[in-house]
């Protein structure tokens, strides 16, 4: 029993360090908004030549939310932690954004990933901004290092109003996790 709540406290340990860490780049704000900006172009143009019809549904939504995402999975606990930026089409403004997330399930590594939201409706995109949070169950296979490896892009309808296109930079895990992720303005970057 002590050698099962010992690996417990040491997995907690280990996903707190690991969730904890995930930060733009940069000393200043400027430098930092620069950092998300740039994440922002570089996950576009990956997912324009993974999914060419994602620039015209982007061009025509009411916005378009890109985040980085770090996720990490020991054996019965999961968490991820990021930043990104949410534009709306309309206002032609930003909304700097952090994200956390935590979960139960069954899981085991590390992964770095990118998330590119697509608003469709005005409501979604304000909601999201304003109160945004995500609970859902996921499970994925995933196994990409560099340029091996593959792992499935296309976008899922997430909600009403709201599609989600995932692409996944480094990593390798396997999971199947129930997962609660939270999304909010960072104060220190708006």
């Amino acid at each position: 029993m002590r050698r099962i709540a010992a690996a417990l406290i040491s997995c907690f340990l280990v996903l707190g360090l690991v969730s904890g860490c995930m930060t733009p780049e940069g000393d200043s704000v400027a430098e930092k908004r620069k950092a998300v900006q740039d994440i922002r172009s570089d996950t576009l143009t990956k997912l324009y030549e993974i999914h060419p019809e994602a620039r015209e549904q982007i061009r025509n939504a009411e916005g378009y939310g890109v985040f980085s995402n770090v996720g990490i999975n020991l054996i019965f606990l999961s968490a991820a932690n990021g930043y990104g930026v949410v534009r709306d089409n309309d206002k032609k403004q930003d909304s700097y954004m952090k994200m956390l997330s935590g979960g139960l399930g069954l899981g085991l590594g590390v992964k770095d990933f990118r998330g590119v939201f697509v608003f469709t409706s005005r409501e979604a995109l304000d909601n999201f901004v304003e109160h945004g949070w995500d609970a859902s169950a996921q499970a994925d296979a995933t196994a990409k290092s560099a340029d091996k490896g593959g792992a499935y892009a296309g976008a899922i309808e997430i909600a009403p109003g709201i599609k989600l296109y995932q692409i996944t930079e480094n990593g390798l895990a396997l999971q199947a996790t129930i997962q609660g992720t939270k999304y909010w303005k960072d104060d220190d970057l708006s």
